[in-house]
């Protein structure tokens, strides 16, 4: 468990405190709750938690700092448990999104198995030059499971986000024996643009009778508009070109898995969650995969809530303060939360594009940038956790009271 953190007494700046400041006496220390996200590639969750706790003591030391990590089963997702619950790791070897060689993990927590699927599929293992949605596969995520399901775990739960894929999870069907096959009864190559000659699933899913939880708070449907191709394409590499494709690809994917795979929903296309992770969510759902918010999940496993009773003021963040991060992710589910107790809720991220009003609807009083605060995004992601520790220490000046 996380232990709660001092800061160390270091010099202090004159400094006016911010009108809207947590509502505590002058010359009462802050309690400050520290609950970001990951930083994309650039930092861990850990990792931003610290360095937001390092600025913040600069500015601030007789604040009194809590640092709780977060995921909403994204990249991160194995170490916030791990750090948080414990558990006992077990390395798999697996391939990569364009089928390299590479290591993933299963954090086993008494009868549960839990699998990142960003170990195997995440944007981070490729070079911007190499990401091509067409060809990625999810393959690694179903040995994950496998090797869950191996180590005799009852209950397998998937974290999904931050996906180089884009093919509906066949490859993570393909590991556990369910195989995509064309007309002429060949196995279809790695990738989501060959699911287009999809013809029929051979096999059936090895699972032992192991229960699955989907940990997310992606609710896009696996395709159309608003799907998993459409939104979630073009940042894995896709060309308008490429997203129709995939649109397709994905549309025919599961017309066979409703169609071949028994107790698959019959609305799997547009089931809420199916786009997440390139549609791994959709494979998931179809063999019969409970869904769960994934901030809710790792908010209760962390205590998050007991956290938040005890504090002042928070702080959440992560790389990329967009709309996206208003339909459920990290800073979403901490700004509620701060909000069922009417506390101030900051966030603190690489770049901000969410504007005041949409921040406010949401409980979060404001939201402050690293890229503003360095000049420039690349300054942002070049200076890393220093960049974020020397805003930390700009939003304590406006927001503490000592």
């Amino acid at each position: 468990m996380f232990e709660q953190v001092n800061a160390t007494p270091t010099a202090q700046s004159d400094s006016e405190c911010h009108n809207d400041g947590p509502r505590v006496g002058q010359d009462e220390p802050v309690r400050v709750l520290v609950a970001p996200d990951s930083f994309g590639g650039t930092m861990t969750a850990r990792q931003a938690a610290e360095a937001v706790a390092t600025g913040w003591r600069r500015q601030a030391p007789d604040d009194e700092l809590v640092l709780r990590p977060l995921s909403d089963g994204g990249p991160g997702f194995l170490d916030v448990l791990n750090t948080a619950i414990g558990g006992e790791y077990v390395k798999v070897a697996i391939p990569d999104p364009l089928g390299r060689d590479t290591t993933g993990s299963v954090l086993r927590v008494g009868d549960d198995g839990y699998v990142e699927s960003a170990d195997a599929t995440g944007l981070h293992l490729l070079t911007k030059a190499e990401r091509d949605p067409k060809i990625t596969t999810s393959y690694g995520v179903g040995l994950l499971i496998a090797a869950a399901v191996d180590t005799g775990a009852h209950r397998v739960v998937v974290g999904l986000g931050g996906s180089a894929t884009n093919d509906g999870g066949a490859g993570m069907m393909a590991a556990l024996g369910a195989v995509a096959l064309d007309g002429a009864g060949a196995a279809l190559p790695y990738g989501g643009a060959a699911l287009v000659s999809c013809d029929r699933l051979a096999g059936v899913p090895a699972l032992r009778g192991a229960e699955l939880v989907i940990a997310s708070d992606v609710d896009s449907p696996l395709t159309g508009l608003h799907g998993a191709s459409s939104v979630f394409g073009p940042q894995k590499g896709a060309t308008r070109e490429d997203v129709l494709l995939l649109d397709a690809a994905l549309a025919r994917w599961a017309e066979v898995l409703v169609r071949d795979l028994p107790g698959c929903p019959p609305d799997l296309a547009t089931a809420p969650g199916a786009g997440a992770a390139g549609g791994l969510g959709a494979a998931l759902l179809a063999l019969g995969a409970r869904r769960e918010s994934g901030i809710a999940l790792v908010r209760d496993l962390i205590g998050l809530d007991a956290a938040l009773d005890a504090t002042d003021l928070v702080v959440t963040g992560e790389g990329s303060f967009d709309f996206q991060s208003l339909r459920g992710k990290v800073a979403a589910g901490v700004a509620a939360g701060a909000a069922e107790r009417a506390l101030p809720c900051l966030v603190m991220a690489g770049q901000v594009s969410v504007g005041r009003r949409e921040a406010a609807a949401a409980g979060i009083e404001a939201a402050y940038s690293v890229a503003d605060e360095l000049g420039s995004a690349q300054a942002a992601i070049d200076a890393g956790a220093s960049g974020l520790t020397r805003l930390a220490e700009r939003v304590a000046r406006e927001w503490s009271r000592r």
